[in-house]
């Protein structure tokens, strides 16, 4: 395989966010008596759009409502994330990548006060200034669009890219769009990774599989 190209999920990838947005939606659906666990969170919430989710949860709220209530969630989160880390071995990767002139974007079904407070907060602003938003392709993830969105701006074929992604939506879009993609057991069990389509895991960017397979 001719590398040209790595493609990143943002929240559970760059960094192991799941935990923050898990406590956060808790605290958010106690509000409507909706007591959450960590399997309801992996199953009905993580890797989803926001409107998708409170369509899903809370439908009896008007879509005024429930855009409110997704903007009042990202700010709870946000308030949380500001002492986030980069995924271990994450910087690593993002030099040897740029060393060898390989193009790299995120893609996020996040929104883009996320991304955006994300990326600063991480200091990845400058190492990754290519972001695709579901927000701007005609569907999110799980759709494939936001991943063909990405190929085409970068300028390359599926066959030249590689996707890390740590949700089964996220890993059912890359796959959809053609692109080997690497699962990232931070927040979803490693079977339905690989049952969602992806073609190994791994616990962080430090996997030695990982970098046996980018030297090869």
């Amino acid at each position: 395989m001719m590398l040209s190209a790595i493609l990143f999920d943002l929240d559970g990838t760059l960094a192991n966010t799941d935990p923050l947005h898990f406590l956060t939606w808790k605290e958010i659906l106690a509000h409507f008596d909706l007591f959450i666990d960590q399997e309801f969170y992996n199953r009905r919430i993580s890797g989803r759009l926001n409107e998708v989710i409170i369509k899903d949860i809370l439908p009896q709220l008007s879509d005024t409502e429930g855009i409110k209530l997704a903007e009042e969630k990202e700010a709870q989160f946000r308030q949380l994330a500001q002492g986030l880390q980069p995924m271990n071995g994450l910087i690593h990767l993002l030099e040897w990548a740029q060393s060898r002139q390989i193009k790299q974007a995120v893609v996020t079904n996040a929104p883009r006060k996320n991304a955006e407070f994300m990326l600063e907060v991480l200091g990845l602003q400058q190492r990754l200034p290519t972001v695709i938003l579901a927000e701007e392709a005609p569907k999110g993830k799980p759709d494939p669009a936001p991943y063909l969105l990405a190929l085409n701006r970068l300028g390359v074929s599926a066959a030249e890219a590689v996707a890390f992604e740590d949700s089964p939506s996220g890993i059912r879009a890359a796959t959809a769009a053609g692109i080997f993609t690497i699962g990232v057991n931070s927040t979803h069990d490693s079977n339905h990774l690989l049952e969602s389509g992806a073609k190994w895991i791994i616990e962080d960017f430090n996997a030695s599989q990982l970098w046996q397979w980018l030297n090869q």
